[in-house]
């Protein structure tokens, strides 16, 4: 009898924590059942807004700026900075696990539409939101643009008499194209170039987007040709001359922010007014404050919010 009684009072403790636990948090067991939703929206702000970055020091300087302003606003920030070019880190915009990035309209636009015939800066981004992956969205686009360019030195253009990409078929030595590596596949890359101009050219991949390494190969003419940004400061520091793009190679390539749908309203409307804020020639002072000044992201970004963004 002894045992069946406390057999009996043990069944009434247990009753008794289970009805605690459903009044103090809802179903126990919900929290481990498979297949359980997952908060979104303005249910989900608990988890911090994860922001990443190209490996590219112009574009870790801007996802910096998106970060700091979103801190400023009260919002829990991660940042998953310099994780490499788009091949590498679009899948994990694609997968939610990226929730803001900063990107450029018609490089991005191209990823996932090779078709695409947009190239002027509205119609890219007109374009871009049509073929934007379901779960993410374009925020504004900034009047700020950072433009792919074949690049070659000043030497050598007024060897040849270049202006144009269309100019190149004037040079009749051969004509090696260095790049990071991407851009062996990429639609203005040398078959694209061949397409345009007629002109075969060899390719040589230098990993540092269109950083000192590549600068040192266009002037020690290991190579003739190369892709630089247009916002890059070594263009005038280098007498490195940008070929105009008469063939149409190149998309517009304005910044954007690509985000997940679930970010919370503040944070796109914090974005939104740091885009349209956004102009190239500071683009170009920040990129050389990082070059030649060697100033770290967080810095220029502080100096460039304190200055452009008071809100």
């Amino acid at each position: 009898m002894h045992l069946s009684k406390h057999v009996k009072l043990l069944g009434v403790l247990a009753l008794s924590s289970l009805a605690l636990a459903a009044c103090s948090g809802g179903d126990p067991l919900a929290s481990t059942s498979e297949g359980a939703s997952t908060p979104t929206g303005d249910s989900a702000n608990n988890s911090p807004i994860v922001v990443g970055s190209q490996d590219y020091y112009s574009n870790e300087i801007i996802a910096e700026i998106y970060a700091q302003a979103l801190s400023a606003k009260g919002l829990d920030v991660k940042r998953e900075f310099r994780i490499g070019q788009r091949e590498a880190y679009i899948g994990e915009i694609e997968s939610g696990k990226i929730d803001l990035f900063p990107e450029y309209s018609g490089p991005l636009l191209r990823y996932w539409d090779k078709e695409s015939s947009a190239t002027t800066a509205d119609d890219v981004l007109t374009a871009l939101k049509a073929t934007t992956p379901q779960g993410l969205q374009v925020l504004s686009m900034a009047p700020a643009a950072d433009q792919d360019s074949y690049t070659v030195s000043k030497a050598f253009a007024d060897k040849w008499g270049l202006k144009n990409l269309s100019d190149i078929t004037k040079v009749t030595d051969p004509i090696t194209v260095a790049a990071n590596s991407e851009l062996e596949s990429r639609p203005f890359g040398p078959k694209g170039l061949k397409e345009a101009t007629g002109v075969e050219v060899k390719f040589t991949p230098i990993e540092d987007g269109g950083g000192p390494l590549t600068v040192k190969a266009l002037k020690d003419g290991t190579v003739q040709m190369a892709i630089v940004y247009t916002a890059s400061p070594s263009l005038a520091e280098n007498d490195l001359v940008s070929l105009n793009d008469d063939k149409g190679l190149f998309t517009a390539s304005n910044i954007v922010a690509i985000g997940s749908t679930d970010l919370p309203e503040e944070a796109v409307t914090t974005i939104n007014e740091i885009n349209s804020k956004l102009e190239t020639d500071q683009l170009i002072q920040m990129n050389m404050k990082s070059v030649n000044d060697q100033l770290p992201a967080d810095k220029i970004a502080e100096e460039w919010l304190s200055t452009n963004y008071t809100n």
